[in-house]
């Protein structure tokens, strides 16, 4: 995909991976990028102050504030699912509340956006969506039991959508990372990757038509391990 031709919506752009997305996509030269949160007025000024940003307001797991965004950014054709949340607890004793609320943020929230913007997609395209995964998609971390499962179900998704929209002129990419250093994972003891360095390796995946995209070096070791040998991934993350 040509970045510098694009139109881009990026979800969750006022912090953390999605505020640097919007970093990146401005200095890889976007066209206008909406940067998209459930309150505009927290994204970064800095950032907002770029002629090519509009601010937009957008919860992912509200059908009214989706159709709201769609009916401004009718232009988009790269769409970065990037908003979620994480809930901590193991599969036997964690929240159900919580297991709940990943589920409908990480997996229904992403539908929810994703089948909104492909008619804009289509009309628009040639288009990309990327989604935003996790390499805990494809294998859990005990602790992490029920946003696990919301990310494999949005994995599961990202596939079946591939499929389906392939033939209206739209490419859909799973990124995969592995632990990164934002707030999500703040107090969590653990190798993570610079957000920053995620979003350049994700954009630059996007633009290079990479269809799979393992956006940091541990990530990229494991998806090794995985694609030889998912129940040795599945060992690992679980020790």
């Amino acid at each position: 995909m040509n970045i510098t031709a694009s139109t881009a919506l990026v979800t969750g752009a006022n912090r953390g991976l999605g505020a640097r997305f919007v970093a990146e996509l401005l200095t890889g030269g976007v066209t206008k990028v909406y940067a998209a949160a459930r309150d505009p007025k927290s994204v970064d000024p800095a950032i907002a102050a770029d002629p090519r940003v509009r601010t937009l307001a957008l919860d992912i797991t509200d059908q009214a504030s989706v159709d709201a965004a769609v009916s401004v950014a009718s232009d988009v054709n790269l769409l970065i699912n990037n908003a979620g949340v994480l809930g901590f607890g193991s599969a036997l004793e964690g929240d159900l509340d919580l297991f709940g609320r990943d589920m409908h943020t990480n997996y229904l929230g992403t539908v929810r956006v994703t089948r909104a913007f492909v008619p804009v997609l289509a009309s628009n395209g040639p288009a990309v969506i990327a989604n935003v995964l996790t390499l805990i998609a494809l294998a859990p971390v005990g602790p992490m039991a029920g946003y696990s499962a919301s990310k494999a179900a949005a994995h599961s998704f990202t596939q079946a959508l591939r499929a389906e929209v392939r033939d209206r002129g739209i490419e859909v990419v799973g990124a995969y990372p592995g632990g990164i250093d934002t707030d999500m994972l703040a107090g969590v003891e653990a190798d993570k990757a610079a957000p920053e360095e995620v979003a350049r390796r994700i954009v630059a995946g996007i633009a290079a038509g990479d269809t799979v995209i393992w956006p940091d070096d541990a990530s990229a070791g494991a998806g090794k391990v995985y694609l030889g040998d998912p129940l040795q991934l599945e060992r690992l993350l679980a020790g």
